[in-house]
């Protein structure tokens, strides 16, 4: 089997939710996916989508066994989607929604609060989609094998004619990157509704293009290859120069979505003159990425020093990202 792999780069996302609006106009954005955002860029520290979704303890075990955790709640944890009322806005009316219940949660509800103090606060955008994991929690809670892992590419899908909507494969995903769409009941068949999830745009990859969200991420984050392609951009990010790390890898999926650690601005002291130490706590990312951040960012810093000084440094090529079409190698 060979595995399709996405790598983020954490020091150029702009936050600007291109990318969503890529996937959410392409897949999710009617037929009961309005509350779905198979893509999305939520605020560290924060609570992310669905709300405090790495606290629900899923995925697998230290020791092997998969774990089922709890299901998030519409609209506690996901939100519901609404539209602003632009007339009453523009006009300077107090209500801006047009729903009459109280909206209390949404996606990108917490955008850009983070943590720390004044002058050393932080945040950093964290994009998410479907990990198409190695050892999927999704595949393996599915009582009904609706979910399969493709040999050809790696990616994980949902076959809707063996989906019963027993809705395990949205409580065993540690991610929550699974969603029920009950709009696609079968009362005939006592189905309640399906599951639906990121597909890794494959209609565009056997066409040899792109995730739409790859393709239209403006500050040119996303790097899309096989993990075995040596030559790739992937590859390199993730086994040459170990800098791509996985988000949570304790939760025992093996996803093989890869991130590059933010490096973040660095702290203010009493005084305030810059300081060498980074506002982010290098425990923090730890806890996103493993004990292989700090051997990352020290790689990263050496190599933009490189850089720097005399000009040349692969990883720094690969990561600037010259030309756009040398970032997918599908």
């Amino acid at each position: 089997m060979r595995q399709l792999a996405m790598v983020m780069d954490l020091n150029k996302c702009l936050g600007c939710q291109t990318c969503t609006a890529a996937c959410k106009t392409q897949w999710t954005n009617r037929f009961g996916r309005e509350y779905m955002y198979w893509n999305n860029v939520e605020t560290q520290p924060g609570k992310g989508y669905p709300k405090g979704y790495m606290d629900y303890k899923a995925g697998w075990d230290e020791k092997g066994n998969l774990r089922k955790g709890e299901l998030p709640r519409i609209p506690e944890d996901y939100g519901i989607p609404w539209e602003y009322n632009y007339k009453e806005l523009m006009s300077g009316g107090a209500k801006t929604l047009k729903q009459d219940a109280e909206t209390s949660w949404g996606a990108n509800w917490d955008e850009d609060e983070g943590d720390g103090e004044y002058p050393n606060s932080y945040f950093f955008y964290l994009p998410r989609i479907c990990n198409h994991c190695t050892k999927p929690a999704c595949l393996s809670a599915c009582p009904n094998k609706a979910i399969h892992k493709r040999k050809e590419d790696g990616i994980v899908l949902v076959d809707l004619k063996r989906c019963k909507g027993v809705k395990d494969c949205i409580s065993a995903c540690p991610y929550k990157k699974v969603y029920f769409n009950p709009s696609r009941a079968r009362a005939e068949k006592g189905i309640p509704g399906q599951s639906e999830k990121c597909i890794f745009c494959f209609p565009r990859i056997e066409k040899g293009l792109p995730p739409a969200c790859a393709k239209q991420c403006v500050g040119r984050i996303r790097h899309v290859g096989y993990l075995d392609d040596k030559e790739g951009h992937v590859y390199k990010l993730v086994k040459k120069w170990g800098v791509a790390l996985p988000l949570k890898p304790d939760f025992g999926t093996i996803p093989n979505v890869y991130y590059v650690p933010p490096l973040g601005p660095p702290k203010f002291n009493k005084r305030g003159e810059v300081t060498d130490e980074t506002r982010i706590p290098i425990e923090f990312l730890k806890k996103l990425f493993g004990d292989g951040v700090e051997g990352a960012l020290k790689v990263l810093k050496a190599e933009m020093d490189k850089k720097s000084n005399e000009g040349k440094s692969e990883l720094m090529d690969i990561l600037i990202a010259y030309k756009h079409s040398e970032m997918f190698k599908i």
